[in-house]
């Protein structure tokens, strides 16, 4: 199996008294994901902590990322009805799945997935109403940065009028000296891309460089929980030709209901 660095780290920020984040990093897996809960006092955390298990499980079992993500959904609807948390809980999910040097990212909601290639770029896309306006031309990506309806996403896992969820899917080929950063809105909110991608040109240190984001992000009002998850190719990866892996990495496929 291909070792891969990583590392990572939540807080609750400046502003929130608890933390519905959770991250998982299960590298004997291949697995790594960020899950953002809905929903308030013993309603996100708890829906975050069945995405962590569910597709840590399904995962570890063989399943595909995919299913492993739609089985989440079902199970947050599920343990709602059963006094598990409550109805309504949600969460979204950014997740990565590490075969040899193939990998695999999927989401749901405004989670995001970078990748650094000596710069940044994100390479995942939100599902949310500003990410629609944007692609509809109705503002631009600079605009969407401070609108006032930013958080709004239109679907998440754990939604109550959703069978199934519509998953984000991205499938690439790591490359030597690439990293890719997963992280919940509480970083993306917080930091343009330039101050993110200022921590990944200090240091060439996964742990290092989430710890860097999280203090800078503390640095800021913080109004929101934040959990960043930074993994490294392996040190075996083959050579890139630059800007070739990063188009061939922004391929991105849907899939799902």
């Amino acid at each position: 199996m291909v070792k891969l660095s990583y590392g990572a780290g939540t807080d609750v920020g400046n502003v929130r008294d608890h933390n519905e984040d959770c991250y998982l990093a299960e590298p004997s897996l291949g697995l790594w994901l960020v899950a953002d809960g809905m929903g308030g006092h013993a309603c996100g955390e708890v829906a975050s902590d069945i995405v962590v298990r569910t597709i840590g499980e399904a995962v570890g079992n063989g399943e595909e990322l995919t299913d492993a993500i739609q089985k989440a959904h079902e199970t947050i609807l599920e343990s709602g009805k059963k006094g598990i948390g409550k109805p309504g809980m949600g969460s979204t999910v950014i997740a990565i799945h590490v075969r040899g040097h193939h990998y695999k990212i999927a989401w749901v909601g405004d989670s995001r997935a970078y990748l650094w290639n000596g710069k940044l770029r994100q390479i995942s896309k939100d599902h949310s109403l500003v990410q629609m306006l944007v692609d509809t031309g109705n503002i631009t990506e600079k605009e969407a940065m401070n609108h006032p309806q930013k958080n709004i996403i239109y679907q998440n896992l754990g939604a109550q009028d959703a069978d199934k969820v519509t998953i984000g899917v991205i499938e690439g080929q790591f490359y030597k000296g690439q990293k890719i950063l997963l992280c919940s809105d509480g970083l993306s909110d917080e930091l343009p891309g330039n101050e993110i991608a200022d921590a990944f040109g200090e240091s060439n240190n996964d742990q290092q460089i989430t710890d860097n984001l999280i203090a800078r992000v503390l640095e800021t009002r913080a109004n929101d929980n934040v959990t960043i998850v930074v993994i490294s190719a392996p040190d075996d990866a083959p050579e890139g030709s630059g800007d070739d892996e990063m188009a061939e990495s922004e391929k991105i496929t849907v899939v799902g209901g």
